[in-house]
């Protein structure tokens, strides 16, 4: 019988991520002792030393972060002040010294809540309101501490309150979505059994040891005897001082200014970063396709994109560390490091003292989320409007001068600075990305380019996992001894797309990777298969690694789609029901999920319980009505239950929403031919070879229709073409034979 296609997720939630040397070899640690005993101490301890740094950290955003709700914290007016949004009345008012808000609860009606917590200080002040279980929810509806009113984040939007967006839903859970980037030494203590939280932290703000790590091992060293006052005490107890490598530094700012999924409650402290955490690549989830800030990136995976990464450039240079505040405003920030003639109207063209002579307005593009809070990019890229005439990606130069065309700037970047760009990685990504037949070359050029940023390289070899041929499947086996984490990560990913024989000998080595991140990949890639089928040496860091690979699902599984994930893990480990609950526990938290509805109704198939696996189906189309992937699966469901017209009728839906998969095209040319309507049938066929001229089952039924047409010539032509994609399978020969070939 056959099954729905069952396609895996391949991690990270929404979820970073130069030599020859093996990368797997071990990496010092950059510690000079090791932290395991180290305990937190509270940011006080740290004043009596560090005066300046205390006093710039009182007055930061991190000190600001989450405080509890009191006359001088709450900035926003709780003077029985209404405010309506979207059909929902808000009241803010007060009780004695308690803060309340009357809005829309998850019930759908209105309730007072008590305000616990002030959340963030500026631009904009939430609200925490406390929930059975232990869990805490942040208002949508904020103070803008600018305009000093009340707004929404999603104005214009009417969200339902069961929705994943609501308040009151997962998207604004603090204890999963918030608190450990707004306090200090969180334990999330998630309780799966009882869906409820016990969550504790050690300081209610971004305190001193968030970023410098935990501290009674520095200040049991400066109060004995062995220290000498002024000595240096280099990393010692600590573990990122001012004078580490920049890419630590920055490591200790991407827990939190990057997005990312956490692998575990216990962190390891080794300075890698991708042993505590998978950054977010730059694909085109978040992205604009060539890098740019699309959503919220958290400014980690912007600024791992651009040239000041790669020159060793830190945050610390243009940032206060402990204020957060910049160093100097305007361009004398630049120029602190960039020669004076790049402030100049011969270089940019545009008259002294006004936005366009900004260096941030062209290299550091705006945008802005949570309704009011402007971020620039960090990727300090060139403007490319030649790219957006292609690629439709956006640019400065368009953003400032409205009205003009891309074409125009474009054109005026070349009288200016001449015709010829200098490379960028985005060149090959933006083709790489549009995943057509001539993106492999630009991915793979990429991915090879051990000079191009190491998350743009891991972003091409996710992309990889979309192509599977020869060339991709070499380029990720090669990745997967590569000197960067993150590229060895998608390198494991993209091969969990590629039959087992590709990669079973030979990425198993990634079980004893020396990053964590990675061999939890690797123990994902393998379980699909039985430990027998690894090298025997190999099976005891199979072991270890798939547990720490249970660890990291089980601390997702608060999250929708970490139930999503622990759901996919067991569906290829063969246990259909667990996997079954796990998908609808995870849609329980988020309803609108439909990638999890694709994989549940192949559960249901799998076990033969397709009327459930159909309902699964159509509760997806109501969801989403122009998923042409949808009505395909629901296509060939309606086949495999023997209602031909339901599934031509599925197929075409799928087809006239455009579909770009060419499996769309070779199942409905299939059933057309079976219909006798032989001009359609070789229409839908040439369109999917049009999708991916190497589809050797479309090729092959080409060669076939044109042999049942009498019309050989056409049929040699992809037959032809057949043997040069496969030429050796056996299912083949007699085609070949009978075609002369």
């Amino acid at each position: 019988m056959n099954r729905l296609r069952i396609c895996f997720h391949a991690c990270a939630i929404a979820g970073v991520i130069v030599g020859c040397n093996s990368s797997l070899e071990k990496q010092e640690n950059p510690l000079n002792k090791p932290l395991a005993k180290n305990t937190y101490v509270g940011s006080v301890a740290c004043q009596s030393c560090h005066t300046q740094a205390y006093a710039d950290w009182t007055t930061s955003d991190h000190y600001l972060a989450m405080q509890p709700a009191n006359d001088s914290t709450v900035l926003g007016d709780f003077d029985s002040t209404t405010y309506v949004a979207d059909g929902v009345t808000n009241t803010f008012f007060k009780k004695g010294n308690k803060f309340y808000i009357n809005t829309q609860g998850e019930d759908g009606n209105n309730h007072d809540y008590e305000v616990l917590y002030t959340f963030g200080y500026y631009p904009l002040q939430q609200y925490l309101i406390a929930f059975p279980g232990g869990r805490m929810q942040s208002t949508r509806v904020c103070w803008d501490t600018r305009s000093k009113k009340w707004f929404h984040q999603y104005a214009g939007q009417k969200i339902h309150y069961r929705d994943w967006l609501h308040w009151t839903g997962a998207s604004q859970n603090w204890n999963t979505m918030c608190a450990s980037c707004h306090t200090t030494d969180l334990q999330k203590n998630y309780d799966f059994k009882r869906d409820d939280y016990h969550t504790i932290w050690k300081e209610l703000n971004v305190g001193c040891e968030s970023c410098h790590g935990p501290g009674s091992a520095h200040i049991s060293f400066v109060n004995s005897p062995e220290y000498k006052k002024g000595e240096s005490i280099k990393n010692l107890g600590f573990l990122y001082a001012k004078d580490t490598l920049s890419h630590l530094q920055l490591n200790a700012c991407a827990a939190c200014h990057a997005r990312k999924a956490e692998l575990s409650q216990a962190k390891m402290h080794t300075g890698q970063i991708m042993d505590d955490l998978i950054p977010q690549i730059i694909s085109n989830e978040f992205y604009f396709p060539d890098g740019q800030i699309k959503e919220e990136d958290y400014e980690y995976g912007s600024f791992t994109q651009s040239k000041m990464y790669q020159n060793n450039v830190r945050c610390s240079n243009c940032h206060n560390p402990h204020s957060g505040k910049l160093r100097m405003t305007g361009n004398n920030l630049c120029l602190s490091c960039h020669k004076p003639k790049y402030a100049s109207e011969e270089h940019h063209f545009h008259a002294v003292n006004t936005e366009g002579s900004q260096c941030i307005n062209c290299h550091m593009p705006v945008k802005t989320f949570m309704g009011n809070d402007h971020r620039r990019d960090h990727s300090f890229r060139i403007p490319r409007p030649d790219q957006s005439t292609v690629y439709g990606t956006p640019n400065t130069c368009t953003s400032c001068h409205k009205g003009k065309s891309p074409a125009w700037a474009a054109d005026a970047i070349g009288k200016w600075y001449g015709k010829k760009r200098v490379y960028h990685f985005s060149d090959d990504l933006l083709p790489g990305s549009l995943l057509t037949d001539k993106s492999e070359k630009h991915l793979v050029k990429l991915l090879r380019d051990t000079l191009q940023p190491e998350i743009a390289r891991a972003t091409a070899a996710y992309y990889m996992g979309n192509i599977q041929t020869q060339l991709s499947a070499t380029a990720l086996l090669n990745a997967l001894r590569d000197n960067k984490p993150l590229v060895r990560y998608h390198a494991v990913r993209s091969l969990e797309n590629f039959p087992p024989e590709v990669w079973q000998k030979t990425a198993y080595q990634n079980l004893s990777d020396n990053v964590r991140a990675v061999r939890i990949a690797a123990a994902d890639l393998y379980h699909r298969l039985l430990p027998e089928a690894l090298p025997a040496e190999a099976r005891s860091a199979y072991y270890a690694a798939n547990a720490e690979n249970r660890e990291y699902l089980r601390y997702q599984t608060d999250f929708a789609i970490g139930n999503i994930m622990v759901a996919d893990y067991e569906l290829q480990g063969g246990d259909q029901l667990t996997a079954i609950a796990y998908y609808l526990r995870g849609l329980k938290k988020d309803s609108l999920m439909n990638y999890a509805r694709f994989n549940l109704s192949a559960a249901y198939n799998s076990l033969g319980r397709n009327q459930e696996a159909l309902r699964t189906l159509k509760n997806a189309s109501d969801i989403d009505p122009t998923n042409d992937r949808i009505f395909y699966n629901m296509g060939l469901l309606y086949y495999e239950l023997h209602d031909v017209p339901a599934a031509m009728e599925n197929f075409q839906k799928a087809v006239r929403l455009g579909s770009q998969n060419p499996g769309v095209y070779y199942n409905y040319g299939l059933l057309l031919q079976q219909q006798g309507k032989m001009q359609e049938s070789e229409k839908a066929l040439l369109r999917g070879l049009s999708l991916n001229p190497k589809a050797t089952n479309i090729n092959y039924a080409l060669a076939f229709f044109y042999m049942n047409q009498k019309d050989p010539q056409k049929a040699r032509r992809y037959a032809a073409a057949l043997r040069k994609i496969d030429p050796d399978n056996p299912e083949y020969q007699a085609m070949f034979n009978s075609l002369g070939l």
